[in-house]
């Protein structure tokens, strides 16, 4: 997956978080498959952006960024800022 690609899927899934969160607002909230496809959402788009890094930093060190991986979920949210 190239950059362009890959910022469009992430736009992709923004969206729909943000929708998701829109409607976790209103009255009735979220179902249970409503939470669960937003915590989904949530998870990947970690490992998006993770995956994005590598890339960035890939190029940076005059590295090929299409070695860059996508790491799995238990990794990428171990992460503390």
């Amino acid at each position: 997956m190239d950059d362009r690609a890959l910022l469009q899927r992430i736009n992709e899934l923004d969206t729909e978080e943000q929708g998701l969160y829109r409607q976790a607002e209103a009255e009735y909230g979220l179902n249970e498959d409503e939470k669960a496809r937003l915590r989904g959402i949530e998870v990947l788009l970690d490992q998006l952006w993770d995956l994005m890094r590598q890339r960035r930093a890939r190029r940076e060190f005059g590295q090929n960024p299409d070695g860059a991986k996508l790491r799995d979920a238990t990794i990428v949210e171990r992460y503390e800022a």
